[in-house]
């Protein structure tokens, strides 16, 4: 067995086996893997499309890629009955449209959704496909028929692929305060919601902690996001251990704030691979994203907090159990994501995590951490709970007890 003199040896150990991993997997399945490829024609892009060519009322639609402000206006002068006409027509467009009004884009969605769960019905019974393929068909059929449920508001939906999907608990439309839960690796459709494992998964994570926020605070307006509408890596291989997918995800958060209604304050929890995803986004992000929180992160492609050029505050939790914490935290050319979040030079703030066991634990009930970013949600920030002796999160909050006394 060997043995090491000191931790560093073990980490550059760990570091030199990640590369010599990294370089197998490239020499055996090509650099490819990292590029990007021009997307084939999906359902969204010939819903696009066909509202490109439409009209409401003898007028043009507008260019559905025009300024949100544009399209809320363009909404705002119809009537309740051609919004609907417009989102029973183009449902996928409707539904993914930033600068519609969100109601709308419920509406939207609920019935691309419909349109969806038949199409699986139908393949689930198509003999071209393998008994793999029936079954795959079948499960995002019941999939769609429980996100189907009149009670749930899906902000943006995407059947293309392992599909992309958001959805809100509360009113955002009244919330004083958004809080969005950014997910990491093997999030989609079918992962989007679990009843094994609940808070693992992004329904679960936010639901938690939108119900933790009402309980901290039941006179605070607030709601939650399980933003899963970006293409998140599939399992821990290349597209992980690359920023690739977080550069993309980056752009569609960005947007995705920036087009929320209102001007309440965002709170962004960014968990495992979604932590890379806030990191790349942070320096783009509108000055009314106060807090960024990560947890269990593998790094947020900066050496510390300052090269974010965010005005949020940056807050990080890990457990102890978390098998994360053996990743080599390092960054060579596009491979790995830099500086360890909850490491004293990095500079953020970090948080309590008791009660959470290992890397998927962070939103369950009785646990510090989703205590904690509930009080920040609230903002309560006198109320959350450092972890031991970290000295930057109890200078943050000793200092604002003394503005909050002055």
């Amino acid at each position: 067995m060997t043995s090491f003199d000191s931790p560093s040896q073990l980490n550059v150990w760990r570091a030199l086996l990640a590369l010599a991993v990294v370089f197998v997997m490239l020499a055996t399945t090509g650099w490819t893997v990292v590029r990007n490829h021009r997307a084939a024609a999906t359902p969204l892009d010939a819903s696009l499309s066909a509202w490109e060519r439409g009209s409401i009322g003898g007028r043009a639609l507008p260019d559905p890629g025009a300024a949100p402000a544009r399209l809320a206006r363009f909404f705002a002068s119809l009537d309740v009955h051609q919004r609907h006409r417009l989102a029973a027509r183009y449902p996928l467009a409707v539904g993914n449209m930033n600068g519609a009004p969100v109601r709308l884009r419920y509406r939207a969605n609920h019935i691309a959704l419909d349109e969806a769960r038949e199409t699986e019905r139908q393949r689930m019974h198509d003999e071209r496909l393998s008994p793999a393929g029936q079954h795959e068909a079948g499960r995002r059929m019941h999939r769609y028929e429980d996100l189907l449920h009149k009670d749930r508001q899906i902000l943006a939906f995407d059947p293309l692929g392992a599909g992309r999907i958001a959805e809100v608990f509360g009113d955002l439309g009244k919330a004083q305060r958004v809080s969005v839960v950014v997910p990491g690796v093997d999030t989609d459709v079918l992962n989007f919601q679990r009843t094994d494992r609940e808070f693992s998964a992004p329904v679960g994570m936010a639901r938690s902690l939108y119900l933790e926020e009402r309980a901290a605070s039941p006179s605070t307006r607030t709601a939650v996001i399980a933003w899963a509408d970006y293409t998140a890596p599939s399992g821990l291989g290349m597209d992980a251990a690359t920023g690739v997918r977080a550069e993309e995800g980056a752009v569609r958060l960005n947007t995705l704030v920036r087009t929320l209604p209102g001007r309440s304050p965002i709170a962004l929890y960014c968990h495992s691979y979604g932590s890379v995803v806030c990191g790349v986004a942070a320096d783009t992000l509108p000055s009314r994203v106060s807090d960024i929180a990560v947890a269990g992160s593998p790094g947020m492609r900066v050496a510390n907090a300052s090269q974010l050029h965010t005005s949020a505050r940056v807050w990080a939790t890990r457990d102890s159990d978390d098998w994360i914490q053996d990743v080599p935290y390092m960054e060579v050319g596009w491979l790995g994501h830099g500086a360890d979040p909850v490491s004293s030079g990095f500079g953020a703030r970090v948080l309590s995590a008791w009660g959470a066991k290992g890397h998927a634990g962070y939103f369950e009930p009785g646990t510090e951490s989703l205590r904690n970013f509930a009080e920040i949600g609230v903002g309560a920030y006198r109320a959350v709970s450092c972890a031991h002796e970290d000295d930057v999160c109890q200078k943050a909050l000793s200092d604002m007890a003394e503005a909050g006394r002055a």
